[in-house]
């Protein structure tokens, strides 16, 4: 009788991802973990008109009926989100991330109104366009976002919310940088008594680091960090809508700030709500741009990575000669960052091109997501490109890559690849936890494994011509089922000889081996250490799940990469209970080695995942 691996993938009953009072018994003792989900990035106007009472908006001139000029609002709104979100969970996408829900100026400038919403008017109230017709906008007080909140959490989705805080508005007939705080105006460029704004010229020197800060981004106005008032500001207005239900942040144009600026700007996030998953725009960051790994590193958030998008496009999209050696440059610099397996990855986003506007063949498009979905970091789908939405006018640049959804189609091939994907990153903790080790790559193929603990899944992808290969999996030997062509296949001795693919052919084998179960889960990543062949780095500690101080007894951690090791450790005993803990690195012959600090200390929930990231020799 054949064994078949992971042929099957059940339905994911997901809980509630609302916080109760029990969260905060314990100061940061609880972590919302994002390595798992699967994130779909929707811009309101061009997604669902759930209510069309709302569209002409208090200035009629900004809203176009017939969907022509692009600049203008099209219509969708927050009733219309409600209305797809058994979609959006039958897709298997788990997080919404959601643009910019702020008050908008209400003036066009030239042909274009703010229905992306990134020129705020009032940072604690909601754009009435989203809202029913004549229903409050304050924050406090509207309720189809509490529709919205409370149906997507029924559901088991978490929601992101787009902030911007390095700037407001340009000028629009004349009025530039009119900020209020709910209703009142406390700011105003053109009246900047209080010093709320930046007055520098236009950044012309990208490459210039002052400019990048301090320097005036397309005409906006430019917040003045150093002012403590827009600080609090802004704090206070975060934390207005993390305590309506918002589970998580991605932030704008973060390299146009100081470091200091979010490092206190989280902190005081994460100290009114401990388990707030952020992540920012660092535009167009790379590996290889010191800088931007610095942030990734320093700043307390991670960031989107635009180096393997653009890899990922060049390879698959532009066809590029260098193929998927442009996709090993990226994966070979993750020791870079302290953090790679929460990278936020994407093939196209509201800033550039679609995919299928660089190349409309539907099979690279699936080889892109397949390579997406299966590789380290949380993936992230711009909305309708399970439906192959895009527009190819001007070559699908802004504002073109941001047609009005127009398909619902649960069928679609793509539809089904993303729900199976999300759903194989949810059940398999190799794929969204694990280490990942190409196996196999040429200009056309592309080979890896995902590994956590006795969990596994290869991946083979072709872009080329049919051809036939070895290949050494790591899988465990038996037989497989691809989860997505169906064929099977016998791994012996842990490889895959004579693997046919086909053109354009992804193949993917799961093995899931058993889960990590405790009371209280810790997941453990320690960074800043180099350790040899042969070694291992351990947990040791003041419990019993740690060994009691008893190296022997400590608990071993997975290795991710040369800069990474990484585990769950289950808590049954101590749940509940303070605790110490210190990093060793065990040797096959030698004695151990011990970092060189006081030991680490924490006080665990009674149940439920925490989160420790230390760096090596750091307390």
């Amino acid at each position: 009788m054949n064994n078949y691996r992971s042929t099957i993938i059940p339905h994911i009953s997901e809980k509630s991802s609302q916080e109760t009072s029990s969260d905060f018994e314990f100061l940061f003792a609880r972590a919302i973990e994002f390595r798992q989900e699967t994130i779909y990035f929707i811009i309101v106007d061009r997604f669902n008109d759930g209510d069309s009472d709302n569209n002409p908006g208090c200035n009629p001139q900004l809203y176009d009926p017939t969907r022509q000029q692009w600049g203008k609002y099209w219509g969708g709104d927050l009733q219309g989100i409600i209305d797809k979100l058994d979609y959006l969970k039958g897709l298997g996408v788990t997080a919404l991330w959601i643009s910019p829900l702020f008050e908008q100026v209400e003036e066009l400038q030239f042909d274009r109104a703010a229905m992306h919403g990134y020129w705020t008017k009032d940072f604690k109230r909601i754009n009435p366009r989203f809202l029913a017709k004549g229903e409050d906008n304050s924050l406090s007080k509207c309720t189809v976002l509490n529709r919205l909140i409370t149906a997507a959490h029924d559901r088991g989705l978490k929601l992101i919310l787009d902030i911007v805080c390095n700037h407001s508005s340009p000028d629009v007939n004349g009025h530039k940088g009119e900020l209020y705080d709910d209703g009142k105006l406390i700011a105003d460029f053109y009246n900047d008594t209080n010093n709320w704004y930046h007055h520098n010229p236009e950044i012309t020197d990208w490459e210039d680091e002052w400019q990048l800060l301090y320097g005036e981004m397309a005409g906006l106005a430019t917040f003045n960090e150093s002012n403590l008032d827009f600080r609090n500001y802004m704090k206070s207005a975060i934390k207005q809508w993390l305590d309506r239900g918002i589970d998580a942040l991605r932030i704008d144009t973060v390299k146009h700030m100081p470091i200091w600026f979010w490092q206190e700007l989280i902190t005081d996030i994460q100290t009114h709500k401990p388990s707030t998953f952020m992540f920012g725009e660092w535009g167009f960051s790379k590996p290889w741009e010191q800088k931007s790994v610095d942030f990734a590193n320093f700043s307390g958030m991670s960031i989107l990575d635009f180096g393997l998008c653009e890899a990922i496009r060049s390879a698959l999209a532009k066809e590029d000669a260098r193929g998927f050696y442009l996709i090993k440059k990226v994966f070979d610099l993750d020791r870079l960052y302290y953090r790679a397996t929460e990278l936020i990855t994407f093939i196209d986003n509201h800033d550039m091109p679609r995919f299928q506007s660089l190349n409309a063949d539907p099979d690279n498009l699936r080889m892109a997501i397949a390579l997406l979905m299966t590789s380290r970091g949380i993936p992230c789908i711009y909305y309708g490109t399970e439906q192959y939405l895009h527009n190819d006018t001007n070559g699908g640049e802004d504002p073109y890559n941001r047609p009005m959804m127009d398909n619902w189609d649960t069928n679609s091939p793509l539809y089904q690849d993303i729900q199976l994907f999300s759903k194989l990153r949810r059940l398999n903790p190799a794929v969204s936890l694990g280490s990942q080790v190409e196996k196999y790559i040429t200009t056309d193929i592309y080979c890896y494994t995902r590994s956590y603990r006795d969990s596994r899944c290869f991946v083979a992808i072709n872009r080329g011509k049919s051809t036939t290969i070895n290949v050494n999996t790591n899988l465990e030997d038996g037989e497989y089922r691809c989860l997505l062509t169906q064929r099977t296949f016998q791994v012996r001795n842990g490889k895959l000889s004579g693997l046919e693919l086909s053109s354009q052919e992804v193949i993917i084998l799961s093995y899931i081996g058993d889960r990590v179960k405790g009371q209280t889960i810790a997941r453990v990543q320690l960074n800043g250490i180099s350790t040899q062949p042969g070694e291992t780095v351990v947990v040791t500690g003041d419990c019993p799940e740690l060994g009691n101080w008893d190296i022997s007894k400590a608990y071993a951690l997975e290795y991710i990469n040369s800069n990474t090791w990484f585990g769950e450790i289950p808590f049954t005993t101590s749940s509940g209970k303070a605790i110490s803990y210190k990093y060793a690195v065990q040797r096959e012959n030698g004695l151990p080695i011990y970092e060189n600090v006081i030991s680490h200390r924490w006080i665990l929930a009674e149940d439920g995942i925490v989160k420790w990231q230390n760096i090596w020799g750091q307390s």
